[in-house]
């Protein structure tokens, strides 16, 4: 079964404490907090292994904004792992896996 397969109808939420400051006082996503946490939870989660997770650096904390993230298990799959800001602390939620 794909990743994909095993969270379809299933909410699996990542809540995590992800910032950072820049240089210009703006409040960024930690891009290896959050690549560390959506590796975690989804081997947990799903018992399948993740290889890596690569998430774009320098994302703005904007309440209600997504991002992707792309999500490679072991074998070769790619999925692209969708994420939304869930407020101002930078807690992100997992809305979606895709291939």
């Amino acid at each position: 079964m794909s990743l994909s397969g095993c969270l379809r109808g299933a909410l699996l939420v990542l809540t995590l404490v992800a910032l950072a400051a820049s240089g210009c006082g703006k409040t960024v996503i930690d891009d290896a907090k959050t690549e560390a946490a959506i590796e975690q939870n989804l081997e947990k989660s799903t018992g399948e292994k993740i290889s890596s997770v690569d998430c774009p650096s320098g994302v703005e904390v904007e309440v209600g904004m997504t991002f992707d993230c792309a999500v490679h298990v072991v074998g070769g799959e790619r999925q692209t792992a969708t994420l939304k800001i869930l407020n101002e602390d930078a807690d992100v939620e997992l809305t979606g896996l895709e291939p």
